[in-house]
């Protein structure tokens, strides 16, 4: 059994008394500077809130319109300038940007946490499948290799060729007893699947380019060397692996968009162009759109707007301005399921509305006239209809370093910005 507990000592309480504080004086010099400026402020929100709704909706558009809604939501946002700086209270407005900015960095540090995680004992026999090229080369910079071996962990080099699930398989047969991978996330769905078939304990070596899964499992992503201490002075939880069609995942599976764009040869050179170029062919009015439908728990529909369909394994954190785009928790044992949806209006909705809608259950299933474009943990396949999703509940053994969190860094955040003060205070006022 596995918890996160928050830091209670002095420091944090500080640190929590402290952002209060400042929160409370940065809202005070947003009033006092709003009430003096009437109604300049709320003209220039409402400027920057028509820009944003022209650059979106000029995305799903082409030729003449995307380039009038562009222009008109660049002249939007120069005019909220423009009225912004024609109405600035110089002091009022810089010590609320201080204030707030300040009082956020405090709050990060009060809402640290740590798991109380068992402590494990060393295997005898560890292997790490690392890959030279991926983050950049980053691994091979820093002998991470050679650092494996002083520890006792047994290296093998991923070239271009081989099969990673034989080599791993060949491992066990010869007797490894734990695994570890340091490469991108789709090379960490590979090992982990294995480990879990096999009840091994698995380590996450953050050597890739972004690294969501250590993120989210609580690993330093900035202490390369220091995670291979997961298999020397660890401890161990266990975790929950998503599957959709029977192929593992650790982070998410991409459909609609970026799904589509990330198939296109030209997307790792030009990301940017290839989503705008596609966008119009998947969400504009002439768009083909999804056909996809959906069963799963309590929730059954078709995607008639959506723009992309996000199925993870535990729930994100999404539009949130605290953390977003992470997982509080990967032991939940549910599915996240996000729709991410064009502006239209449904039945019954006024005229604006999040754009996207979200739910957890511990399977779905999404039917499909033919072969559907995903994206699994970063990487374009295509998989064939039904898509079975389904979640295997603490399925995995993971060992993390023990001076690393161990535990997602926003597991203690509240979710929504407005519950700040109060969690503040709490964790301001726990005994020690």
């Amino acid at each position: 059994m596995t918890s996160a507990r928050p830091r209670t000592d002095d420091r944090t309480r500080s640190k929590a008394a402290a952002a209060l504080s400042l929160l409370a004086l940065g809202s005070v010099t947003a009033i006092v500077a709003t009430l003096e400026s009437f109604p300049n402020h709320l003209i220039a929100a409402a400027l920057l809130l028509g820009s944003a709704l022209f650059a979106l909706d000029c995305v799903i558009h082409r030729g003449a319109r995307r380039v009038i809604e562009l222009t008109a939501a660049a002249l939007a946002a120069a005019a909220s300038v423009i009225v912004l700086l024609g109405s600035i209270h110089l002091v009022a407005d810089v010590a609320t940007i201080v204030l707030w900015g300040c009082a956020i960095w405090l709050a990060r540090g009060a809402f640290s946490v740590r798991s109380k995680l068992a402590p494990a004992l060393p295997p005898s026999a560890a292997v790490m499948f690392w890959n030279p090229k991926s983050g950049d080369g980053k691994a091979l910079a820093v002998g991470l290799a050679d650092e494996a071996r002083a520890r006792g962990i047994k290296p093998i080099e991923l070239r271009r060729d081989d099969d990673l699930r034989e080599l791993v398989l060949a491992e066990i047969a010869l007797g490894a007893d734990a695994l570890a991978a340091a490469g991108g996330d789709g090379t960490q769905a590979i090992v982990a699947a294995i480990a879990a078939e096999n009840d091994l304990p698995f380590a996450c070596i953050p050597a890739g380019t972004r690294n969501h899964f250590a993120l989210d499992l609580g690993v330093d992503r900035d202490d390369l060397i220091g995670s291979l201490d997961a298999f020397v002075k660890g401890a161990e939880k266990r975790i929950d692996l998503g599957e959709v069609n029977n192929r593992v995942f650790v982070n998410n599976v991409s459909l609609g968009l970026y799904a589509e764009a990330v198939q296109r040869e030209d997307y790792r050179g030009a990301k940017l162009r290839t989503l705008l170029d596609l966008a119009p062919e998947v969400a504009g009015p002439d768009g083909s759109g999804f056909q996809l439908e959906w069963v799963g728990g309590d929730q059954s529909g078709e995607a008639e707007d959506a723009v992309a369909i996000l199925i993870s394994n535990n729930r994100y954190r999404v539009g949130r301005m605290l953390s977003s785009g992470t997982r509080p928790s990967i032991d939940d044992g549910l599915l996240g399921v996000t729709v991410f949806e064009t502006a239209t209006p449904r039945s019954g909705d006024g005229v604006l509305r999040r754009p996207w809608r979200e739910w957890t259950t511990p399977e779905i299933e999404l039917a499909a006239s033919g072969p559907v474009a995903a994206g699994i943990d970063g990487e374009a396949t295509t998989l064939s209809p039904p898509l079975r999703f389904r979640i295997r509940h603490r399925a995995l053994r993971v060992r993390i370093a023990g001076h690393h969190p161990g535990v997602s860094p926003s597991a203690a955040l509240p979710d929504k910005l407005v519950d700040l003060p109060a969690a503040l205070w709490r964790t301001a006022r726990t005994p020690r």
